[in-house]
């Protein structure tokens, strides 16, 4: 039996009616769309790949353990992948409209987690495929690897024939309890025999991660006392605006170059600037006011791409909104980043994540969900940037032309940011509740102005930088 591990476990608790947490993405394609069952066909074939796709989760009665993979007997591929269509020609606005109702719905838990629809319509003769997969299954890094199991590097490339499929027996309550409290009693002496460094690594890792702590206690005081847009946090409805802003990926480098930091500070600092006049224009913007974002991070191995489960941690990013200078907004975004950099290499992260699998499954439970339902004002967004493949990709001898990330809202954090790339462009996929944010294009519109403000400002240094 498979059981979820302790951080796919909490994804998974904090599921709730009004924050379903899936991740999802549009991906774009040039015409003319493959029919229904070709694509139907081409899912069947890649799913002995992964064969997560046909399993469904099972709690464990009692929470006496975490929640099991089991197969699903019911398994039926035309429930997981839709056809729709948007009045043709159907431009961005048509397809953010159908993308946002698509990806603001819950998945079935009682199914395999997971959807594609194949969208017809697009103008210029394209199509699309909205896909969504809950984040118990898979992390932003293991995303992208499922999405180039699913697609293609050669537009030719032929596919095998669908195989016959018979699911495995699922277990009954009583065995789940049995093989729970098994594993409950003999895992801590599992994980000794068969890594005895296991437990002495983690709690090196929670010593190190106290010690870091302690570096950081003057960060997070001054943090506490920072005064945070307020108005951009609070109960989350049920309904989804999206939004998404595309830019060059040769212009932040350019920015990056001149004005120093890395890609992803040259992001930060431009989403910065689209926070900067959402605040505005809602009359909540004061010079010493920040945008509290939290920064997933992937300590996921380079041997470990492939792996289909969270291997995540985070960081929290105040973003200067209130800051005139876009320079000193990248500056103060750098001095950040930095100094985090320098803690997350005094802390084993992973062996701290790992730590978790001691957690009592039924405490688990409880506090990830209560953690969900009381909600949290420490941060105001989510801001989550995947590296996207730098090639092509094709479905069924088609061309992906452009991908939009979809990154989930919960806890009272109502609005989010997932950052995708794919060959010469990154895209900016907006999520955000739909009774508090409005004004969503604001934002959208903002981060594309942020980026353009530095591009100029890179272009008037390089006179300067060549003269000496």
């Amino acid at each position: 039996m498979d059981r979820l591990s302790a951080t796919d476990a909490g994804f998974y608790y904090a599921e709730t009616e009004n924050a379903p947490l899936h991740v999802g993405s549009v991906a774009v394609f040039e015409g003319p769309a493959p029919s229904y069952g070709d694509l139907v066909r081409l899912l069947l074939s890649k799913l002995p790949q992964v064969p997560r796709y046909r399993q469904r989760v099972r709690e464990v009665p009692l929470n006496l353990g975490r929640p099991l993979w089991v197969d699903d007997p019911h398994f039926q591929i035309l429930y997981h992948v839709r056809h729709t269509a948007v009045p043709r020609p159907g431009g961005p606005e048509q397809l953010r409209n159908l993308a946002g109702r698509v990806l603001g719905q819950r998945l079935d838990m009682a199914k395999p987690l997971w959807e594609v629809w194949l969208v017809e319509g697009l103008e210029n003769d394209q199509w699309a495929i909205i896909s969504k997969v809950h984040h118990c299954m898979v992390d932003g890094v293991a995303g992208t690897d499922l999405m180039q199991i699913m697609f293609d590097l050669d537009p030719n490339a032929e596919h095998a024939a669908p195989r016959d499929w018979s699911p495995q027996r699922t277990p009954s309550g009583l065995a789940m309890v049995a093989g729970a409290l098994a594993e409950t009693a003999t895992a801590p002496l599992r994980q000794l025999v068969h890594s005895p460094d296991a437990v002495t690594t983690g709690a090196k890792g929670l010593v190190s991660s106290a010690r870091a702590a302690v570096s950081t206690v003057p960060q997070l005081a001054r943090q506490a006392l920072t005064p945070l847009a307020r108005t951009l946090t609070g109960p989350i409805g049920p309904h989804r605006r999206w939004a998404w802003s595309d830019a060059q990926f040769e212009d932040l480098r350019t920015a990056r170059a001149a004005l120093g930091g890395t890609v992803n500070d040259v992001v930060l600092t431009a989403i910065t600037r689209g926070f900067r006049d959402l605040l505005k224009g809602r009359g909540a913007l004061g010079a010493d006011t920040v945008v509290r974002t939290m920064v997933p991070i992937s300590v996921r191995k380079e041997g470990e791409r492939g792996s289909l489960d969270n291997r995540v941690t985070a960081v929290f990013v105040d973003l200067p909104v209130g800051e005139a200078d876009p320079l000193a907004r990248l500056a103060a975004i750098r001095g950040q980043m930095d100094e985090y950099k320098r803690t997350m290499q005094a802390v084993d992260a992973r062996s701290i994540i790992g730590m978790g699998d001691y957690v009592a499954p039924t405490l688990l439970a409880l506090g990830v969900r209560a953690a969900a339902q009381t909600g949290q004002m420490w941060c105001q967004a989510v801001t989550t940037n995947v590296p996207g493949p730098r090639v092509p990709l094709y479905v069924l001898g088609k061309r992906m032309v452009s991908a939009h990330p979809y990154v989930p809202i919960a806890g009272g954090t109502r609005v989010s940011i997932g950052i995708f790339s794919y060959l010469n462009e990154m895209t900016f996929g907006i999520n955000a509740d739909f009774d508090a944010f409005p004004d969503v294009d604001v934002l959208s519109e903002g981060i594309c102005r942020g980026i353009a403000e530095l591009v100029g400002l890179a272009a008037d240094k390089q006179p300067a930088t060549a003269a000496r």
